[in-house]
């Protein structure tokens, strides 16, 4: 005899398979970011702030003027080959010092046939230090190999790298190990591993904030593209456009990797005020690439060990790479580096979440959560 189904197996959904545990966790990790006014707020002033000053270097580099001088027609021979120098001319040294006093000019060079040098400099209280470097007698200089970039110019690009790994990695990272702990604080995590495997929590949450960290080096790589091409600096460009986006396939691993780190760190603790006691040496990890890229931009052994350590990779290796100091094969070699480590800290970092996360009351110790 034929019976109907019972009403309980028609059309009742099963658990979600992994993918699907993962794409959710990570949709709620990106909803829950863009619904906070604080990270709506801090991500838009900082791309404001980098418009701000890749626009406002462009402008000022391009509107310098040099220093303005009043020149008496006995001095201007003197002067016709000094760069730097705003001219304006005087009939006489009474003229001159009028300019100087008036505040029309910094100061002023006129002849004066006791001087060892046939001029003299007339200032109101202090002469320029500018103006006294460009008349100093300077032996030439010969460069055996000379440096094709400009030093303050390789100082910003060596900060534009270090600040923006510092933050994003910073912040998120941070992000992660906050949320870790709230979840399993408030007991929420309980119902989360009951409903999908905690490996695809913990996927979902490095998956999630990877998106959003990435949306933010990609939108402040278009920034910088913007800015460069509005203020007319497309030599710098040029240079820039392998390096930035060697720099964000580089920062894209090495996040995941420090990602996952930071969530296993934080779930081997229960409350948010003790995140900092495991958080604190990957913290250490994310600033030692900011400081070294910038006590160091000149110094290529530092460079070359940093792209080659995998949590200095994002920075040295784009560093190198802008300075024309590595060969081709060697950002491959660099990222397979990367990639392998990435895959380890992943496994050691599930471990590490899947053991420690249900276990409340005292901090787990690092032995305890990887034996299980």
């Amino acid at each position: 005899m034929h019976t109907d189904p019972s009403p309980r197996t028609v059309g009742t959904p099963g658990p979600p398979s992994t993918a699907q545990s993962i794409a959710l966790v990570a949709e709620r990790e990106i909803a829950s970011k863009l619904r906070s006014k604080a990270f709506v707020i801090s991500t838009v002033i900082l791309f404001l702030g980098a418009l701000a000053l890749v626009v406002w270097g462009g402008f000022s580099a391009g509107t310098s003027s040099g220093t303005p001088v009043a020149v008496t027609s006995d001095a201007a021979s003197y002067v016709q080959d000094v760069p730097g120098l705003e001219v304006t001319g005087a009939a006489d040294r009474a003229e001159a010092e009028a300019l100087v006093t008036s505040g029309d000019v910094d100061a002023a060079i006129v002849g004066d046939p006791s001087s060892p040098v046939g001029v003299a400099v007339i200032a109101e209280t202090s002469a320029p230090t500018q103006l006294l470097l460009s008349l100093a007698q300077v032996p030439p200089v010969e460069l055996l190999n000379p440096s094709d970039t400009n030093p303050a110019l390789r100082y910003l690009v060596a900060l534009g790298f270090g600040i923006v790994f510092l933050l994003a990695a910073s912040l998120f990272g941070g992000t992660i190990a906050q949320s870790v702990v709230e979840e399993k604080q408030t007991r929420v995590v309980e119902l989360l591993i009951s409903a999908i495997p905690t490996r695809a929590l913990l996927a979902g949450k490095v998956v999630g904030n990877t998106i959003l960290a990435m949306g933010q080096i990609l939108v402040l790589a278009a920034v910088a593209v913007i800015g460069l091409t509005v203020t007319g600096q497309g030599e710098i460009l040029q240079g820039l456009g392998a390096p930035i986006a060697w720099f964000a396939v580089f920062f894209f691993f090495g996040f995941i990797l420090l990602a996952a780190l930071f969530a296993a760190a934080a779930a081997m603790v229960s409350r948010q005020e003790d995140i900092g006691s495991t958080t604190t040496p990957l913290t250490m990890l994310i600033m030692a690439p900011y400081f070294l890229v910038i006590f160091f931009n000149d110094n290529p052994l530092v460079l070359t060990v940093m792209s080659y350590v995998p949590f200095s990779a994002p920075v040295g290796m784009p560093m190198r790479l802008y300075l024309g100091e590595a060969q081709w094969w060697e950002p491959i070699l660099s990222l397979l580096i990367l990639i392998a480590t990435c895959i380890a800290a992943i496994l050691i970092g599930a471990r590490i979440y899947q053991n420690s996360l249900l276990r409340m009351g005292g901090r787990v110790k690092l032995r305890e959560a990887l034996r299980g």
